[in-house]
């Protein structure tokens, strides 16, 4: 979800910043007529609706439309920056994220400043960071050996300006002042349209109930910068197509503190990969094998035969066509994984299949006269 300051609440309304609680209220009016769920059946229709309600929920209180005026025009502290205008301290992006330009920059302004700074968000959000998966391609001669391998990559770690806290003075998050720390805000819309009070998330904190007092200029308030990293990575002997090697905290940085993910190194053999195509093929010979042996159990597998005959041309075809078959230890067993699923797959349709069969008078016949009754002689 897009922060507080990365929307134009006035432009969603379709009103100047200049405009008065009743022209806001008229333009949310209209707009939420015409978007909300109940009449518009559009598949962007709700989300519309709650921007819209988002927007005249803050502009529609003078304390918030305040606070949020002060946010757009560079100061987190609920004062208008020093002069400059919104573009002076504008940001560029989190790589990760959609473009802001206007920031939380202070009146620094400036074009370096725009090249260095980064996009700022009050909301103190704790979170673990994730792990960096990275593929490493070995022949086989290799992956039986062992190998030691470098790799250079991008990740976010920890801001040297505020040690990962994302606040550069206060050592402890504060109480969101837009939703009072319950992490979400209140619209009444009973006088207008009857709907009762909708509850939304809260635009400044993004629902955490906690915002960053004093958000660091280098991180924007996150705890973390992007940062090109190297890891020597030790992959052992006897490794296999879809091993893993993990190396403790070189993930990417968590949030405000959190802890760091780890870098995990995913090993890839060609030679004992089992691609798209030979993989149906065996998921079709699984999918067969349910049929096979209830059949023959119950009496019915003749019956079955031209079925079955025509799944195993199709799985000889899908194996033959994806490269024929290997015959390391690994790429078997890999092969027996989708056997398996492709047994998982049939079995309940061979159970129907046999009852159906079982209940017709054509699969009691034996080769005898059917006499009346159903029986055979």
């Amino acid at each position: 979800m897009a922060s507080m300051n990365e929307k134009d609440y006035y432009a969603i309304l379709g009103v100047s910043k200049d405009a008065s609680t009743d022209e806001i209220r008229k333009a949310f009016q209209q707009k939420a007529r015409k978007l909300h769920p109940d009449v518009n059946k559009a598949p962007d229709a709700e989300e519309r609706f709650k921007e819209v309600s988002e927007a005249y929920a803050v502009l529609s209180d003078e304390q918030k439309r305040s606070r949020y005026d002060a946010m757009r025009s560079g100061s987190p502290f609920g004062a208008p920056a020093y002069g400059g205008g919104a573009q002076g301290y504008g940001a560029p992006a989190d790589p990760f994220a959609g473009a802001d330009p206007f920031g939380w920059g202070f009146p620094f302004g400036g074009a370096a400043y725009r090249r260095t700074s980064t996009r700022r968000s009050r909301a103190y959000n704790p979170r673990a960071g994730a792990d960096v998966t990275i593929d490493v391609e070995l022949d086989q001669e290799t992956a039986r050996k062992g190998t030691r391998r470098g790799v250079t990559y991008q990740r976010y770690v920890a801001c040297d300006v505020c040690h990962g806290s994302g606040s550069v003075v206060s050592e402890h998050a504060e109480t969101c002042p837009t939703c009072g720390g319950t992490g979400h805000i209140s619209l009444d819309l009973t006088g207008l349209f009857g709907f009762g009070v909708m509850e939304m998330e809260c635009p400044e904190c993004e629902g955490a109930g906690k915002v960053v007092a004093d958000p660091c200029e280098a991180c924007g308030g996150s705890g973390r910068v992007l940062s090109a990293s190297e890891v020597v990575v030790d992959i052992p002997a006897n490794s296999h197509d879809g091993d893993e090697v993990r190396v403790k905290g070189m993930g990417n940085a968590g949030t405000n503190g959190s802890s760091s993910g780890d870098f995990v190194c995913r090993v890839g053999v060609a030679a004992e990969r089992v691609n798209a195509l030979q993989a149906r093929g065996f998921q079709t010979v699984g999918f067969m094998l349910p049929f096979v042996v209830l059949g023959a159990v119950s009496g019915t597998f003749m019956s079955m035969l031209p079925f079955l005959a025509i799944m195993a041309v199709i799985a000889g075809m899908q194996i033959s066509r994806g490269g024929g078959v290997g015959h390391g230890g690994t790429w078997w067993k890999k092969a027996a994984t989708h056997v398996g699923n492709g047994v998982l797959s049939g079995l309940l349709l061979a159970l129907l299949m046999v009852l159906m069969f079982q209940c017709s008078p054509y699969a009691r016949y034996s080769g005898g006269a059917i006499a009346p009754g159903g029986a055979s002689v």
